[in-house]
């Protein structure tokens, strides 16, 4: 089922005080569906390994969906719940979250660790579409 969450918070920068609601939705692919979605895409796909309890993945997610609408046709973005698909964080060694992974031609071609900001993401998306 597609889900997506972003934050909104009241500008105190406390994670207590950010009330957390419902964005764009992304597709959330699980091992089930991973090689048919992710490995077997024709086009470059972006893959966001997150948790619904981690706060920086919440906080970048609205840059993601921005991402995802801004690249669309040339890039796929999907989510990958890291809590229910041990499978996948083991295949790929995700040890921390967020965790952006693309993969072009079935194969993981670039990684970013961590929060981040939008430039950085489209950077290195752009960075590969052109190669």
């Amino acid at each position: 089922m597609p889900s997506s969450y972003g934050i909104q918070g009241d500008g105190t920068d406390s994670f207590d005080s950010v009330t957390v609601r419902i964005m764009k939705t992304l597709t959330n692919i699980s091992a089930s569906n991973f090689e048919a979605e992710v490995l077997e895409s024709v086009e470059p796909v972006l893959v966001d390994f997150w948790a619904p309890w981690c706060g920086p993945c919440l906080r970048i997610a609205p840059e993601i969906e921005s991402i995802s609408a801004e690249l669309e046709g040339k890039v796929k973005v999907v989510k990958v719940n890291v809590d229910s698909n041990a499978e996948l964080v083991d295949r790929f060694s995700v040890r921390g979250i967020p965790n952006l992974i693309l993969f072009k031609d079935g194969k993981p071609i670039d990684q970013i660790i961590g929060i981040t900001n939008r430039q950085t993401i489209s950077s290195t998306i752009r960075r590969h579409l052109s190669a």
